[in-house]
Order: C-alpha cells, then sequence, then structure tokens
C-alpha cells in the first residue's frame, strides 16, 4: 500500500524539466523519502540503480578513481555486474547520503554528463550535510520533504485531491460546517493528533482500522532518533543534547512554554548548550518558535536569539513522550488538552511549519500580553491564537485594537469551535490549520 503524498507531484515535475540538475531530498528519518523515491522510479522508469550507503558500505569506494560519471558507474558496475545504465531510461538513487557524504562530489558530473537522473536522500544528521552542502554547491537541487501532513492523511483516508478546496470555501464564505461534517473532521483530525505523520505508523492505522500497535511503533522511532545522536553527533556533547531532546514535552507541560537551557540540568548554561538546539533542527526533528521583540513586520530578525520554544515536528513524536496518566486521558477521554494544551499548540506549529511558514511567537515582558504564533498576508502581521475552547482572546483583542501595533487589523483564533467572525477576529476550527497559508494568500487584509 503506497500512501500518496505532495513530494509525488514535485518529483513528476523535476523529471519533465529538461534543465533539471541532480536533486537532493533532505528530511527527518522515517518520514517516507525512500518509498516515495521508488515508487516515483516504478512508475517513470525502465531501469533503476538504487544504492544505501547506510546499508551497503561497499559502495562508499565508488569515488575512488575519481567523481566523473564514467569512474563512478564503472565501479558500482564492478562491485554489482548486474546493476545497468542505459542512457536516459535510468535514474540514480543515492540513499542514506549523510553516510557517504563524499558522493556529493559527483553531482557536479552528472550534471554536465546529462545522461542519468540523479536523486539524492538522506536524514542530514548533524555536520555532515555541510559537507554535501559543499561539495554540491551550484549542481543540485533541494527538497525538504516532512512527514504526512492533515491533508495527506486525509487522502490517506480516501477524501481525492480536491478536499483542501472544499474546505477553503467555507473559510473564505465564513460558511460554518455542518453538525456532521464537524464531526466527521474533528474526529479525523483527533486520529491524525494521537498517530502523528509517519508513514509506517499511519499505514498500520488505515490498514488495521485500529490503534493496535501504534505507540509502539512511535516510541520505537524515539529510540531511533537517540540511537542516532550516538551515531551523528560531531562536535557536541551527545549528553547535552539528548537532555535537550528529553526537557522538550517536559517544558512544553509548563504554563510558560518557553524552553530554558537553565531547567535542562543543574547548573545549564545556555553557551554550553549552544549548538544543541540548532542541530535537532538542522535534523528535521523540532520546530523552533522565536520570540518577536516587538509584533510588526518585517519578521526576518526582529526576534530575541535566547527567547524561543521548542516544538516536535511531528505531534505523534510529542505523544510517545506523554507519561502514562496523559496517555490514558488523550486515548480514553480524547482529551487533547494534556500537557496544558502542548498538543494544541505543537500541532498548530507542525502545520504552519509544513505549509512552508517560519515560527514567532510574542510575549510582552511584565505583562499577560501573549500571543501563540504570527503569519502574515501581504499588507499585514497576523496573529494566531491556539485555544482549547472557544473563549474571549484578550491578548488576540488587544493586539488589534491597540494603535502601537500599525502591522496587526485582524487575527485568527483556531480551537474547538466552527467557524465564526467577530470584531476582526477570525474562528476556524482546528482541523483548518493546513490551509491558513492558502487562505492568507488571497485576503485583501
Amino acid at each position: 500500500m503506497y500512501l500518496k503524498r505532495k513530494i509525488d507531484i514535485f518529483l513528476k515535475e523535476w523529471k519533465n524539466n529538461p534543465d533539471k540538475m541532480p536533486l537532493i531530498i533532505k528530511g527527518a528519518r522515517q518520514i517516507g523519502k525512500t518509498e516515495s523515491i521508488r515508487n516515483f522510479a516504478r512508475e517513470n522508469y525502465k531501469n533503476t540503480v538504487e544504492i544505501n550507503f547506510a546499508l551497503e558500505t561497499k559502495y562508499r569506494t565508488i569515488t575512488e578513481n575519481g567523481f566523473d560519471v564514467e569512474s563512478v558507474i564503472k565501479n558500482i558496475s564492478r562491485i554489482d555486474p548486474s546493476k545497468k545504465f542505459i542512457p536516459h531510461e535510468t535514474l540514480i538513487f543515492f540513499d542514506e547520503l549523510q553516510d557517504f557524504p563524499q558522493i556529493a562530489a559527483a553531482l557536479k558530473f552528472f550534471n554536465q554528463d546529462n545522461r542519468f537522473d540523479v536523486v539524492c536522500s538522506g536524514s542530514m544528521l548533524g555536520l555532515n550535510y555541510q559537507k554535501i552542502e559543499s561539495n554540491s554547491v551550484g549542481n543540485k537541487t533541494d527538497y525538504e520533504m516532512q512527514s504526512i501532513d492533515f491533508e495527506e492523511f486525509l487522502w490517506a483516508k480516501g477524501y481525492d485531491s480536491n478536499i483542501a478546496d472544499e474546505l477553503l470555501e467555507n473559510l473564505f464564505n465564513l460558511t460554518p460546517f455542518s453538525t456532521a461534517e464537524m464531526s466527521v473532521f474533528q474526529g479525523m483530525f483527533l486520529d491524525y493528533c494521537i498517530l502523528g505523520g509517519m508513514p509506517a505508523i499511519v499505514k498500520s492505522y488505515i490498514e488495521n482500522r485500529t490503534f493496535e500497535g501504534t505507540l509502539n511503533l512511535q516510541k520505537a522511532l524515539i529510540a531511533d532518533y537517540k540511537e542516532d545522536f550516538r551515531k551523528y553527533v560531531e562536535g557536541l556533547d551527545q549528553t547535552r543534547l539528548l537532555n535537550v531532546f528529553n526537557h522538550i514535552p517536559v517544558q512544553l507541560a509548563r504554563e510558560n512554554k518557553k524552553f530554558q537551557i537553565s531547567k535542562v540540568a543543574s547548573g545549564a548554561r545556555f553557551k554550553d548548550y549552544f549548538g544543541c538546539v540548532e542541530w535537532l533542527a538542522d535534523a528535521g526533528i523540532i520546530n523552533v518558535c522565536r520570540c518577536l521583540n516587538f509584533p510588526e513586520l518585517p519578521l526576518k530578525g526582529n526576534y530575541d536569539d535566547m527567547k524561543y520554544k521548542l516544538y516536535f515536528k511531528d505531534t505523534g513524536l510529542l505523544v510517545a513522550c506523554l507519561d502514562d496518566e496523559a496517555q490514558d486521558d488523550l486515548r480514553a477521554n480524547k482529551n487533547l488538552g494534556v500537557y496544558k494544551g502542548a498538543l494544541y499548540e505543537n500541532f498548530v506549529g507542525e502545520a504552519l511549519s509544513k505549509s512552508g511558514y517560519e515560527l514567532y511567537y510574542f510575549k510582552k515582558d511584565n505583562s499577560t500580553l501573549e500571543e501563540d504564533f504570527f503569519v502574515r498576508t501581504k499588507k499585514s502581521l497576523v496573529p494566531v491564537e491556539v485555544k482549547s475552547q472557544n473563549g474571549r482572546s484578550r491578548s488576540l483583542s488587544e493586539l488589534i485594537k491597540n494603535p502601537r501595533y500599525q502591522d496587526i487589523t485582524h487575527g485568527i483564533k483556531l480551537c474547538n469551535a466552527n467557524i465564526g467572525f467577530e470584531n476582526s477576529i477570525f474562528t476556524f476550527p482546528y482541523f483548518c490549520a493546513f490551509l491558513l497559508k492558502r487562505y492568507l494568500k488571497d485576503v485583501d487584509w
């Protein structure tokens, strides 16, 4: 069973581009990179040569005679004479690129040669991606893949590719969803939040129609990530990196969700942990939500380097880290408000990130004024508030009404409620978070 992914469209467009360069698909482990590339190869090429540098270490010698195309394919065929190289009909797939970053130097020659299409994939853990960047600059196309988003989850559940447009119509027209629609989509949203977007977990759920075994799969993935820390971390203290990773759910459970290095370990100082957060973000494991100095445009550069919140890129990882009591509350009582709303915030951060947004929040010093996320339209800054229930939004109202915040004219509230609009605040149900970028693209404020 293959789960349709958004990368499928990108790969076909890449293949049809006459000026295409070798492609590097990067992202966290187990998000479906290899499966998507294999599916693309099956559907579009008569011949595929696949090499996994992690499992097939013998292929790490293929550049010993040089990085030119003839030398590389000669050495591959020497190791495995059954591999065929048919010009203009062959896809060469280099998998687990991070285990042999040297191969990236050959991409320049494959680009110039133009007889074979080349796709590379890797988890890009640690410093190895810097080597890949320096070895292949100007001779590759990059694509960052993430785990399954809610739209792809709806596809897996049987909805067609028009489902996003149908939901958007309600948002644009401010037409509330019917009771049946709310029940169905809220139910699927709950399932998606519990599962997360790792393909193996979603596939198990779809095929078995139960959650049986999914928590074990999530916990196994956490264990795999921790093993990767030991394998790929260079130049950082592995214990400190693990401390940061383990404290993400702990600190999200606090009322003030700002990540504090001082809470990670006794006597921990920011300078001692410098690089740990960046490593986890570069590896595609976490999202960093930075605190704005002031809620105004532009967003880039307008933040405090020392203040941030950390969310998992896949909410399923956070679910796997919950304590037993929170697990019971979530699964038995369907309470997504566990950990003081951390699941809601993590999901919204995940949805915004997967839409292409960088994440920002604002907390005014010595004040209760705080907003969870900020995005923008062509003209204005848009605060996004995450609430477990549909209640008053004091911070959102203050940001809209106060003339100090000139770039803000409207706000968005995501909560367990239907579509609504009042006092320049749009209310949307949580399951619409993945639509915000497409919605804001066409608004006139």
